[in-house]
C-alpha cells in the first residue's frame, strides 16, 4: 500500500467531526489526525467518553466509516514534565489516556512530545537549555534528564501494554529536539514503543536537514508531520534563536492556549523564520525527495499535513491551484492540504509535489481562529 496521506485537524476546530472529515474528503485525503489534549482542545474526539464506553467508540469510528477515512493518529502535544502542575501534570495524563483510547480504537500511533522540566526540584517554570557551553548548564540538563527519563520508562510501557507508538516531536523547547537527543532518551529508557514524528519544519529553522535526519533515524521514524518553514532575511541579525516574540493581550480573540492562564505570543514583524506552506519554503525536489526516504523506512506510514501558515487571507472556495495557469499568480489562502490528483501533463507551480506518479496538490479551507504557530 502507498502512504497514507491525511491531515491534523486543529484548525477545523469551529466544524464538527463529520464536517471536518468532509472538508478532508474533498480534498482527496484519506486519513485523519485528531487532537485529543496537551495544548489545545479536543473538539473532535471525546475522550472521557470513548475511554468510558464501548458502544461509544464503535459510533465514534463509524463516523470515520462513513466518510471512508481512517482515524490516522491521535495528537496530544504539550509539556508533561513541566513543573507548572496547571500544564505538567495534566498533559501528562492527557498522554497515558491518548495511550490508552488509542489502543481500545485500534489506532496505532500518538503524537506528543518530551516536554521541559524546571532547572530543579524547586523550579516554579520549564526550562530550555539552548547551548550549555557554561558547566552550571550541565546540572540543569543533569536534573532534567532524571525528570523525563523515568516518565518516559513508564510511558513505553503503557504504550507496550497498550500496542501504541508514543511519537515525539523533535521540537524546539523541549528536552528532546534533535537527533542525538532522541537517541539519548531511548537508550536511557531502553524504550521499544518510542518513535520520532518526522515534523521537518521544526528541523529546518535549526539547520538539520529532514532527510539525513530520517536515514539515521530509520525505523524510528513512527508518524510523519508534513509543514514547511522558510527562513527569512531576518535571519541575518536575529540568528534563529530569537525572542523578540510580544505578549497577546489577555481578551484578545482568537488567541491559542497553550496552559491555563498561557496561550502562544505574537511573532516579530520581520521574524528570522515562520511556518509556510509545503513548497513556499523548500521545492518540489526536496519534498519529493523526503517522502521517498520515509517511504523507505515504511511504505505505509501516514503523512499527515499539519498546516500553520497564519500569512494567507481566510479564504473558503477558492480555486484549486489545478485550475491555475503555468506561473500564474497563487490565489490567497488561509492554509493549504494536500491532495492526491494524477496529472502528469500538468505544469507543476511551486505548491505541487509529485511523488510515485501522483501530483500533491494544493486546496483550501478557512480556518478557525484558534490557529497556532506550534
Amino acid at each position: 500500500m502507498p502512504l497514507t496521506y491525511g491531515a491534523y485537524t486543529a484548525c477545523l476546530q469551529d466544524r464538527s467531526l463529520p464536517e471536518a472529515l468532509d472538508v478532508l474528503k474533498d480534498a482527496g485525503l484519506t486519513g485523519a489526525e485528531v487532537n485529543v489534549g496537551g495544548f489545545i482542545p479536543s473538539p473532535h474526539c471525546p475522550v472521557d467518553a470513548l475511554l468510558a464506553s464501548s458502544t461509544a467508540r464503535e459510533e465514534y469510528l463509524g463516523v470515520f466509516k462513513d466518510k471512508a477515512m481512517t482515524l490516522s493518529g491521535l495528537n496530544t502535544s504539550g509539556n508533561p514534565t513541566s513543573p507548572l502542575p496547571n500544564e505538567g501534570l495534566k498533559h501528562a495524563e492527557d498522554i497515558r489516556a491518548a495511550i490508552r483510547l488509542a489502543g481500545l480504537l485500534g489506532v496505532k500511533e500518538i503524537v506528543t512530545m518530551s516536554g521541559t522540566p524546571g532547572t530543579d526540584p524547586s523550579a516554579k517554570y520549564p526550562t530550555w537549555v539552548v547551548n550549555p557551553w557554561n558547566g552550571i548548564d550541565m546540572e540543569i540538563l543533569d536534573y532534567q534528564w532524571s525528570v523525563v527519563v523515568p516518565f518516559f520508562k513508564e510511558i513505553d510501557a503503557l504504550a507496550r501494554d497498550n500496542d501504541v507508538q508514543v511519537c515525539l516531536e523533535l521540537h524546539p523547547r523541549n528536552l528532546v529536539f534533535n537527533v542525538p537527543s532522541f537517541e539519548r532518551l531511548v537508550e536511557e529508557t531502553g524504550a521499544t514503543h518510542i518513535k520520532v514524528n518526522m515534523d521537518p519544519s521544526h528541523l529546518f529553522w535549526q539547520q538539520m536537514d529532514p532527510i539525513e535526519a530520517t536515514k539515521r533515524l530509520g525505523s524510528l521514524v513512527g508518524h510523519v508531520h508534513a509543514k514547511d518553514t522558510r527562513v527569512f532575511p531576518g535571519a541575518a541579525y536575529r540568528g534563529v534563536l530569537d525572542t523578540d516574540f510580544g505578549r497577546v493581550p489577555a481578551e484578545s480573540e482568537g488567541k491559542v492556549p497553550v496552559a491555563y492562564g498561557y496561550w502562544c505570543n505574537s511573532w516579530p514583524q520581520d521574524p528570522a523564520w515562520r511556518f509556510v506552506a509545503l513548497g513556499l519554503g523548500h521545492d518540489t525536489d526536496y519534498w519529493a525527495r523526503f517522502l521517498a526516504a520515509i517511504t523507505e523506512i515504511d511504505p505505509e506510514m501516514n503523512v499527515n499535513i499539519e498546516h500553520e501558515d497564519a500569512e494567507y487571507d481566510n479564504v473558503e472556495g477558492a480555486p484549486d491551484l489545478r485550475t491555475q495557469p503555468p506561473g500564474g499568480r497563487r490565489p490567497a489562502l488561509s492554509r493549504t492540504w494536500w491532495t492526491s490528483h494524477r496529472s502528469p501533463s500538468m505544469a507543476r507551480p511551486p505548491s505541487v509535489l509529485a511523488v510515485d506518479g501522483h501530483t500533491l496538490v494544493w486546496t483550501k479551507f478557512r480556518p478557525h481562529p484558534d490557529s497556532s504557530h506550534r
